[in-house]
């Protein structure tokens, strides 16, 4: 399984919960993760897709610890298994 196809998943699972997962790119700050989720009542995580097995890269285990303590929810999926789970942590209602 690729990610990609992990990626895809979780759009799908976002938009049917109402929600979207938008690609995340920060122009000049490298290690951001992959995915803003936006779910309906204001819920807000990021999501850092990996292929089955791996793991973050050093900075993009940083960049998780620097946006975790602003107060916002981080996640790395590497599994389509994480996602239902994942975007109920959020704060969302998957059905």
């Amino acid at each position: 399984m690729k990610e990609r196809y992990i990626e895809q998943r979780l759009v799908k699972m976002a938009v049917a919960m109402g929600g979207v997962a938008l690609k995340f790119v920060s122009p000049g700050l490298a290690g951001v993760p992959d995915r803003l989720v936006l779910l309906p009542g204001g819920k807000v995580g990021f999501v850092e897709l990996k292929a089955p097995g791996k793991t973050m890269r050093p900075l993009q285990a940083r960049r998780k610890k620097q946006i975790e303590r602003l107060g916002f929810k981080v996640f790395c999926i590497d599994g389509t298994g994480q996602i239902r789970e994942v975007l109920e942590e959020i704060g969302g209602d998957a059905k």
